[in-house]
This record gives structure tokens, sequence and C-alpha cells, in this order.
């Protein structure tokens, strides 16, 4: 089963846990001091916010997977549409580690395709991202398109 997730910058953590909570009708599954999750059923989603200095709004979206085979099959069929990748495996990103592949879409929104692993203490592994302007791990834009340009040429 697969699970869509989304993960949006906020300017207030605790008024917009309020607010989500009275929109799902469900209390965050995850909540630290800069971050909330949500892994809700109905509707099936990972639905995350954290206040870590970027600009309010939506900072990727992603597919959550239960196993390597999901994973792989997103992977391929991305890979088969040409599309240029940035893998990242056991990953520490919002209290979790995971395996993941980035893509941008033509937009320029960050997709995430991931496989949680296993919860982790800390937001991130690097410590120049607590106060950076990236919400989340999602590579910058910068990267993912100099990573589609580098696949283009070779």
């Amino acid at each position: 089963m697969k699970r869509m997730h989304l993960h949006v910058s906020v300017d207030d953590l605790n008024v917009s846990i309020g607010f989500y909570n009275s929109l799902f009708g469900a209390e965050p599954s995850v909540l630290k001091s800069d971050y909330a999750k949500w892994m809700l059923d109905d509707p099936l989603v990972n639905f995350a916010i954290s206040k870590r200095g970027a600009k309010a709004g939506l900072d990727h979206i992603g597919i959550q997977v239960e196993n390597d085979t999901e994973l792989s099959e997103i992977k391929e069929r991305l890979e088969k549409a040409d599309l240029s990748l940035l893998t990242q495996e056991g990953a520490t990103c919002c209290y979790a580690k995971s395996d993941k592949h980035w893509v941008q879409d033509p937009s320029g929104i960050a997709w995430e395709t991931y496989r949680t692993l296993e919860s982790a203490p800390t937001f991130n592994d690097s410590p120049e991202h607590i106060d950076s302007a990236t919400a989340c791990c999602a590579p910058a834009t910068e990267k993912i398109q100099f990573i589609s340009r580098k696949a283009k040429t070779c």
C-alpha cells in the first residue's frame, strides 16, 4: 500500500497543529518542537508540518511505500520516463531514517518517493540544516536541476 505524503512549512506551529487537529479530527502521531506529523487512514495520507525557517507553504510532495519492491517499482517507472533521480539511502530526515528517491516535476516541485526504515531522534543528520531555509530535507532545486542536466548529457 502506498500513502500520499504532503509536507507544509508553517509560520506558527502551535496554531497550525490546532487547525489540523480540528480538520483531521486526530492528534499528531509525531510531535516535536519544530515538527508534527499525522499518519491518517481517512484520508490515507502522511501529512507533516514544520517550522524551520522556510517560507510558509508547500515544501514537497511524496509517496510513502511500505516495502522495497514498491520503492523499486516507482524508481523504475521514473527511470523509464528518462527522469533524473537523486537517490538517498539511510537518510535521516523528519525524525526518520529512509531510503528515498527525489525527482522534480516540470513546475519545479520536489517529489520524494521513500520507504521509512525506522524513527530517528533528530530532524536530520546535518547540523547545517538546523536553521536553514529548508523546512525538510528536500534537496535544493538547483541540486535536482543540476543532476537532471548532468544525466541528460550522459
